[in-house]
């Protein structure tokens, strides 16, 4: 597993449980909510530089396109 692979795992566990606690998600439907977002896309290519970045950062973002339909 290279390094970026680990922070993108860590984060996703991260994201996984905020959506489950915030808006009261099953574990499957946190999966869905995340896996289809802009912003796990954003997460996931390299040059957006967003692996790097904190839980709590990404998933203001996560937080913001969920609220408006839309990414930062």
């Amino acid at each position: 597993m290279t390094d970026k692979q680990f922070l993108i795992e860590a984060i996703t566990k991260d994201l996984i449980e905020y959506l489950m606690e915030d808006y009261r998600l099953s574990l499957p439907e946190a999966f869905h909510k995340l896996y289809h977002s802009d912003t796990y896309s954003k997460l996931l290519d390299e040059r957006s530089g967003l692996y790097l970045q904190s839980s709590g950062y990404v998933y203001d973002f996560l937080h913001h396109e969920i609220k408006t339909g839309k990414t930062g």
